[in-house]
């Protein structure tokens, strides 16, 4: 123990459980957790943004990617305001991201003098997009506050937490030793009786289905298991993807995997919300049964399954394993039947373009173990079906959230966080403005990310459907855009335009290869995308 500033004790706690780098943008309210940073650059980066917002996607990013704690820094009121999309996503996509901010002097907290970036309860409005949101009041309770955020995001649904600490305790000294360790909260065990009446379903089956959700991410080794067993198709819809990988015989992307909606007689969910069945495909087969596996005790009721086990993913499916080898017999293969489908979609969907005539060649280019960061535009939707995924955590979503905008800057967080791998982010002209001036941060920190820029000047789902549904009033969906090419060079990125795919694969691999921060642009006739919803929503569309 020794005596400290508030805020070198919660950057000596960062550190001692394990976090390695956080994002931020300083402001007056955080200046002593920042003299806190400078003092320990050596042991956590500081990556400097130039908007909350692009912190905190990049901490979702680092997340995302990794499994690890993703950490940003921001000042309150407006700076913290800035950051609540992301934290939005962070909750909706099931991901640990850490938001440290400040808050108003403490003697004028709740008063309504008008202080600086004051807002009438910055606490609740934090509980209101987070997991959990603590308070510290002096430089003692930082050990305690710090573990219990650890501990809140690394139990049971990792979703993001909140910190907050007024202007005048970060710059209270006090005897503190920040090093105290967390226990995480046991994961539920799998009900015996549940166990039992999931592998009756599953023997009476005939055309089982497996969806995967961001809960079963460290759980491929059972889910594979279990498919293997059961002869049933792997599919996901965002997070999941990767868990069974596409290329092998039981992945399926969910273009491929609704073929076989129709005669599904018994849905496993493994660490998922069911979306893709029950929102977007919706029409549920005559019969079906339904199995979950959850650690999230709300998701069991809130859509109840025939049989709900509560439990971790991994040892959930274990359990379930072994009891079925004892009883389940050997199926026949369906493997000849799963690769005719996964063919034939394939050749279905290259209808779809431009789009997959570029997501064609980024499959190509970008190596099995790359990292591919989707966006809300016509190229980033078509890649939820369109883009084969061959590694859990390697296609980075927004979750049912679906803002545009947090492509660019959450690949920007999963490059830092994978600096020796690929990561290409594609992106409309729309989403990538949202956050082009982090094409500065990109450049300052040498992230060597590649973005691609589809450029149809305009935010193409809006005009689509203001032209379908609307009788062609287009209104604010046609958009004005700058030189792509000399905007990111004016930066320090290379920069590079290609208008066919041919021209596009030199450009990616141009831009893989550069030793600094790259943009292609690649120009579309406005309107002329091929629509990606039949394959995405066949239940409605």
């Amino acid at each position: 123990m020794e005596p400290m500033t508030c805020g070198t004790a919660i950057v000596r706690s960062l550190i001692h459980h394990g976090v390695e780098v956080i994002f931020g943008v300083p402001g007056a309210h955080i200046y002593h957790l920042y003299d806190a940073l400078y003092a320990h650059q050596d042991r956590l980066r500081h990556v400097v943004t130039r908007h909350e917002q692009a912190a905190a996607y990049m901490a979702y990013g680092y997340a995302k990617s990794t499994g690890k704690v993703g950490a940003y820094a921001c000042v309150p009121g407006p700076g913290v305001l800035n950051t609540g999309a992301a934290l939005c996503t962070a909750y909706g996509a099931n991901a640990p991201v850490l938001c440290i901010t400040g808050e108003i002097p403490s003697a004028m907290i709740g008063r309504g003098r008008g202080i600086l970036h004051e807002l009438p309860d910055q606490l609740a409005t934090l509980r209101l997009l987070t997991k959990w949101a603590g308070k510290i009041d002096h430089p003692t309770e930082v050990p305690h506050v710090m573990a219990e955020a650890f501990r809140q995001m690394r139990s049971g649904r990792m979703r993001p937490v909140a910190v907050q600490a007024p202007w005048d305790v970060l710059a209270l000294k006090a005897t503190v030793n920040p090093d105290l360790d967390y226990a995480p909260v046991a994961a539920p065990i799998a009900d015996a009786d549940a166990i039992a009446s999931a592998v009756k379903l599953m023997r009476a089956a005939r055309s089982p289905m497996i969806m995967v959700g961001g809960g079963a991410l460290h759980a491929r080794e059972e889910v594979l298991e279990l498919a293997t067993l059961l002869q049933a198709p792997v599919t996901a819809h965002r997070s999941g993807r990767g868990i069974a990988p596409e290329d092998g015989p039981y992945g399926m992307s969910c273009a491929a995997a609704y073929k076989l909606w129709d005669r599904t007689d018994l849905l496993i969910g493994v660490g998922s919300r069911l979306e893709l069945q029950y929102l977007r495909w919706q029409r549920i087969p005559n019969g079906l049964k339904v199995v979950r596996l959850d650690i999230d005790p709300t998701e069991l009721v809130r859509l109840k399954p025939d049989v709900g086990i509560l439990c971790d993913a991994k040892a959930g499916l274990r359990e379930l394993l072994d009891a079925m080898t004892r009883t389940l017999d050997k199926r026949p293969s369906r493997l000849e039947e799963f690769a005719a489908i996964k063919a034939r979609t394939r050749q279905e969907i290259q209808k779809i373009q431009p789009q997959m005539s570029y997501l064609n060649v980024i499959r190509e280019v970008l190596p099995r173990d790359g990292f591919f960061v989707e966006e809300i535009s016509q190229v980033g939707l078509a890649s939820r079906f369109g883009l084969p995924i061959y590694e859990p955590r390697t296609f980075v979503t927004c979750g049912y959230q679906d803002n545009l905008g947090f492509g660019f800057p959450t690949a920007l967080g999963v490059k830092v966080a994978h600096p020796d791998k690929p990561v290409v982010s594609v992106t409309g002209d729309g989403g990538f403005m949202f956050a082009v001036q982090e094409l500065a941060t990109a450049v300052r920190h040498g992230i060597r990310l590649a973005t691609v820029v589809f450029n149809n000047q305009a935010y193409g789902n809006v005009l689509r459907d203001q032209k379908e549904k609307f009788a062609g009033r287009v209104c604010g969906a046609e958009l004005t855009n700058p030189d792509f090419v000399k905007l990111a060079e004016s930066f320090g990125a290379a920069a590079y335009r290609a208008s066919t795919p041919e021209s596009f694969r030199r450009a990616l691999e141009a831009a893989l290869a550069a030793d600094v921060p790259a943009v292609i642009e690649v120009p579309c006739e406005r309107g002329s995308e091929a629509s990606p919803w039949e394959f995405l929503m066949p239940g409605t569309y």
